[in-house]
């Protein structure tokens, strides 16, 4: 079985990577568990030029929180917890800044980013989970709203998953997902450990970037602390082929159950919209209808690293990018590869947000900064009655879709806003990040 589109394919990769300066990219696309692709493209290593290959060790970012989810489905399929739990049932010293109800944040809120949590500022030195637990019981901030209402990513209510998993299981969190995930799945070049990482050989380089001209610079790996839980798994994309068997496969590898299909189902079923065909389930992102099949992803981000994987049930398709610098639309060449797997344009994009209107008393609602504790940094200005979006010291045009909603031109990635009783907006939501207007 091969790839009809092959040829084109590649071309894509090359112009992505040459249009974005990333120096290497390893790339796989399994159908019904056989690999029909698998290619390496530039280098893990720019002084020494050593080339990517399939089995080149990257980080895989948040795509790690598709795997504490699998861990999750593991427990309640072994009736040791329900998502429906407290999560101060497993942890009774869990207490959320602000005025948030621990009662109400339940395990599904953690698995969703729904807790109503805003993104917290990261505290990477910490590495027990215990003092992650006073630390987050220590901050005053105010709820988004409560559990259920509003999405957005908050790596620091996700951890606790990692938590209750020690708690349930008597096991470190990271021994666990070893021995009940990455080990069963033959994932034999995947690890949490940064020193298992130094002795492996074909490992990558992070790389990241420092902005304009200037060429990208050697990077240490994140070290992370508590944040592994959501973060802290380095693997490769043949490594991830097969763990990619879990969702295409009934819960199962080689023959060997090691989820509940049915429970690993519930993972991308719609729980909150972020866009107007896309929804975040559990750990797990999903467009019900692309030329009639369904997308399953998640994508990350760290110093060095972007990627993303995902699958297509209906077809048994799995696929995965990885690359070793951040901060580039690597999601783009994960598209290329479904498209080219399903025998669509390698550049087929899904439909674009509809061209709406604004008035200007409808952009002005939207003027203003937009931040988080975390460190995200939102500013929506008008230039010449056209909108423009400040991410982080660069510049965006937007365009507007609706009256809550603006668009990046370059990506068509939606921007979209929430109002109360104010006129103006109180915050806004950029990708899977809710970032508040910051006071006058």
């Amino acid at each position: 079985m091969k790839l009809a589109s092959e040829s084109s394919l590649n071309a894509y990769v090359e112009k992505f990577m040459e249009e974005h300066r990333v120096p290497g990219i390893s790339l796989a696309i399994s159908r019904h568990g056989q690999v029909i692709y698998q290619k390496g493209f530039g280098v893990r290593n720019l002084d020494t030029k050593e080339p990517v290959t399939p089995s080149t060790v990257f980080g895989i970012a948040s795509v790690t929180k598709s795997f504490t989810a699998v861990a999750i489905m593991q427990l309640a399929a072994a009736g040791k917890l329900s998502l429906d739990d407290p999560v101060c049932k497993y942890i009774p010293s869990f207490r959320p800044g602000g005025q948030a109800d621990p009662e109400k944040i339940k395990i599904r809120h953690l698995l969703s980013h729904t807790s109503g949590v805003p993104p917290l500022l990261r505290r990477e030195e910490l590495t027990k989970l215990n003092d992650h637990l006073e630390y987050v019981g220590s901050l005053t901030y105010d709820p988004l709203g409560e559990p259920g209402e509003y999405i957005s990513y908050c790596n620091d209510m996700f951890l606790l998953l990692g938590a209750i998993i020690e708690r349930v299981t008597g096991r470190l969190y990271r021994r666990y997902m070893t021995d009940q995930l990455l080990e069963p799945l033959e994932m034999h070049r995947s690890t949490f450990s940064l020193e298992e990482v130094a002795r492996l050989d074909d490992v990558s380089v992070p790389y990241v970037q420092k902005g304009g001209d200037r060429p990208v610079e050697k990077a240490q790996w994140p070290t992370l602390g508590n944040y592994e839980v959501g973060g802290g798994i380095r693997s490769n994309v043949l490594d991830l082929m097969k763990y990619g068997q879990l969702f295409v496969n009934e819960g199962s590898y080689e023959k060997k159950e090691i989820a509940s299909a049915a429970l690993l189902r519930t993972m991308w079923q719609p729980v909150h919209r972020l866009a107007r065909n896309t929804w975040y389930g559990y750990a797990l992102k999903m467009t019900p209808d692309y030329h009639g099949a369904t997308l399953v992803e998640h994508g990350g981000g760290q110093p060095g690293v972007s990627s993303n994987f995902g699958f297509v049930p209906e077809q048994g398709l799995v696929v995965a990018v990885l690359s070793n610098l951040d901060n580039v639309p690597i999601r783009n060449v994960w598209l290329a590869a479904v498209n080219a797997a399903l025998e669509l344009p390698v550049e087929e994009k899904e439909p674009q947000e509809p061209v709406y209107e604004a008035s200007k008393d409808e952009l002005e609602r939207l003027v203003g900064t937009y931040q988080s504790a975390e460190g995200g940094n939102l500013r929506i200005f008008l230039r010449e009655g056209i909108p423009v979006a400040d991410v982080a010291g660069a510049e965006f045009e937007l365009r507007a879709s609706a009256g809550d909603t603006l668009v990046f031109v370059e990506s068509e990635m939606p921007l979209r806003f929430f109002f109360k009783a104010e006129r103006q907006a109180w915050a806004a939501l950029l990708g899977l990040r809710m970032l508040v207007r910051a006071s006058a």
